[in-house]
């Protein structure tokens, strides 16, 4: 009878707090996602994953960023963001050297930061979450080697300084440095607009004999389908492979045009970004600039690899499904 009694108590008190509207969550509780290019179909995607999770928490979500691949605009909205005290803010880092200092300022104002898509592993930011970007550029290079059969001139198309092209790149040339017949002949920055790497691919289209560039690899998600465009135009016959699976790429590799392309989960970064966020600023830690990372009964993951798959012509299918069943 006194287990009834309680039972019932204990539903009463939560009916109470219920009406009272005493709840965890309020929409006065504010949380950024900040990035650089926030137009492209990439951070609609992740925007997405960030609101979805602060409709579900009855918080305040807001995206702010640069529309061009800017790091200096996107330290900016760092600034701004701080002096608003938000609860938390998720960013991607376009430039370490750039951000870095705006991110150990919100951390040293009481503001718990973490980092998706793009690292500042040396920042006093919590945690990173995203791609092991590494492993897939190691995916990437794999598949590289098995199109051209182990031999053929390659360039890259990558945004430099950024900490995760950086580190796709990397992986690739691992991979690739296992065969000596396949060349590097650039690596180039496309500086954040991918009419760069269209012009140099048309450019490149024209070399013939040892020049003869054989595969062109995005690095980021902007260049796939409009190089793509340039090697259809000048005839084709070049191995593409692209990243990530926005719907021209998706349909790039219907087409025929881009051989495949590394996919990853921008809208799953920023929803379980937003949820950390949420979760570390109702329990803070003692210490929120501690490195967790020296740390072997830290409370927080080093890193959290939301995943990483290639795409091609055989499961393409799957992924364009995917993103129609989300539009809808």
């Amino acid at each position: 009878m006194k287990t009834i009694k309680n039972v019932a108590l204990a539903t009463l008190a939560l009916a109470i707090l219920s009406t009272s509207g005493c709840s965890r969550h309020s929409t006065k509780e504010v949380f950024y996602l900040i990035a650089t290019n926030v137009n492209l179909p990439y951070w609609q995607t992740a925007a997405a994953g960030f609101n979805s999770a602060a409709a579900q928490y009855k918080v305040t979500a807001r995206v702010v960023g640069p529309d061009s691949y800017d790091p200096a605009a996107e330290l900016d909205a760092l600034h701004k963001a701080i002096a608003a005290k938000p609860g938390g803010i998720l960013i991607s880092v376009a430039d370490a050297a750039v951000v870095q200092p705006g991110i150990d300022e919100a951390v040293n104002a009481g503001i718990p930061v973490i980092t998706m898509d793009s690292d500042a592993a040396g920042s006093r930011r919590l945690y990173f979450i995203g791609t092991n970007n590494m492993e897939a550029g190691r995916l990437g290079g794999k598949r590289v080697i098995e199109k051209l059969g182990g031999k053929g001139n390659v360039v890259f198309f990558t945004l430099g300084g950024q900490p995760n092209t950086d580190e796709r790149l990397k992986g690739f040339k691992e991979v690739i440095a296992t065969r000596p017949d396949i060349h590097i002949i650039d690596v180039v920055d496309i500086k954040g607009d991918a009419r760069n790497a269209f012009d140099w691919t048309q450019s490149a289209m024209a070399l013939t004999g040892p020049k003869k560039i054989d595969a062109f690899i995005c690095l980021e998600a902007s260049s796939g389908k409009v190089v793509a465009d340039a090697v259809k135009r000048a005839g084709g016959g070049r191995l593409v492979v692209a990243w990530d699976v926005d719907q021209d790429t998706l349909d790039a590799i219907k087409a025929g045009t881009i051989d495949s392309t590394i996919a990853q989960k921008p809208f799953t970064m920023a929803y379980f970004g937003l949820k950390m966020l949420d979760e570390v600023f109702h329990a803070p830690p003692k210490q929120l600039g501690k490195d967790y990372s020296a740390d072997s009964f830290a409370p927080y993951p080093a890193f959290i690899d939301t995943g990483t798959s290639l795409v091609d012509q055989s499961n393409v299918d799957l992924y364009i499904a995917a993103a129609s069943d989300r539009s809808k």
